[in-house]
């Protein structure tokens, strides 16, 4: 059999996976269309494994199946490559017989089927790790991130940072709480989103998050619900203050977190403790698990934080904070004001 005969196969395979999706009634669903750009990618990986062709086949293929279907979208040299490339990253998506239709549905339920083929072509652009694509489609799917959300996800390095918080949870918590506090905190926090100048106080910090709170809640994560800035208790008939208190919904605890814009030293350790200690006594429901305390601060000793824990009862965990100043601060007076900007133009 020679080239073109099977150049024609091709196409005609081709040509039946396109017929039997469009004889579905909800061709426009996300799993279906995914379903359909897989088996195209499929069938386009295994033909030129099997023959020898290169890339200008898809080139060939894109204007035929464009004479064929001038109505449908998706089928440029382009996005025919991406469904190889999808294909090829994820062998088992669609390999159900037609016997196994539940299994199929199954598949079909899964996170990478949830999610829109334009996040997945920006994985297969950014993420060649397979595991931690997985888990950018898990959390995509989870939280419903659009693209763009997704994209600085990755670019922030979500994967890398999460669970990785010096803390003493294995120690305080059982299996299952500590488990997912490992995977709720981060080390270290990206607050990019702040203006403020490289040096800053901790009111500066503090003003700056509260303020840009809707961001504060995403850099944090899914399951944290603000409670309060400076929130009060009172001990021994002294006032105290958190820094910032929030409840987590799945945690099912209040979680206090302090901030710090220098080093961390092991005194801090201490004082988080005794904020812990009074709100568990204080605000703690009795269906509520005890507090978690996170101390956000400019730089840490990870030896010192350890033996800074050891011995502590209460759960608390230490991370860094970072924000990246595009513009440096000697720099910033140099630039036009929008006033001035608009004057030049009149």
């Amino acid at each position: 059999m020679n080239k073109e005969k099977n150049y024609d196969l091709l196409l005609n395979d081709l040509r039946s996976e396109i017929e039997r999706a469009k004889l579905k009634v909800a061709l426009t669903v996300n799993s279906q269309l995914l379903e359909l750009y897989w088996k195209i990618g499929y069938n386009i990986l295994v033909k030129q494994r099997q023959e020898g062709w290169g890339a200008k086949v898809i080139d060939r293929l894109a204007r035929d199946l464009s004479s064929l279907y001038p109505d449908m979208k998706g089928i440029s040299p382009r996005n025919l490559k991406y469904m190889r490339a999808f294909a090829e990253a994820y062998p088992e998506f669609v390999q159900a017989p037609p016997a196994q239709i539940q299994e199929r549905g199954q598949i079909v339920q899964a996170p990478l089927a949830q999610l829109p083929w334009y996040h997945h072509i920006t994985l297969l652009d950014k993420i060649k790790n397979i595991e931690e694509r997985y888990f950018y489609i898990a959390e995509a799917v989870r939280n419903g991130w659009s693209r763009n959300v997704l994209v600085h996800q990755i670019e922030g390095r979500l994967f890398s940072r999460r669970g990785a918080a010096t803390t003493n949870f294995s120690a305080t918590l059982d299996s299952m709480q500590n488990d997912l506090a490992q995977e709720v905190f981060k080390d270290p926090y990206k607050f990019d989103f702040l203006s403020i100048a490289t040096l800053h106080s901790e009111r500066d910090l503090e003003n700056g998050l509260v303020s840009q709170m809707t961001k504060l809640l995403m850099e944090l994560g899914r399951g944290f619900s603000y409670v309060g800035r400076q929130y009060p208790l009172t001990v021994g008939g002294e006032n105290f203050f958190i820094d910032l208190l929030f409840y987590h919904l799945k945690l099912r605890c209040f979680v206090v977190i302090e901030l710090k814009t220098g080093k961390f030293i092991p005194e801090y350790a201490g004082k988080l403790n005794f904020y812990l200690n009074a709100v568990d006594s204080q605000l703690k429901h009795n269906l509520d698990l005890p507090a978690i305390g996170i101390l956000i601060c400019k730089e840490k000793n990870k030896v010192i934080t350890e033996y800074a824990l050891k011995g502590v009862k209460n759960p608390i965990g230490v991370a860094e904070y970072q924000i990246t100043h595009l513009v440096p601060d000697n720099l910033k007076d140099s630039f036009p004001t929008i006033a001035q900007i608009e004057d030049s133009l009149l």
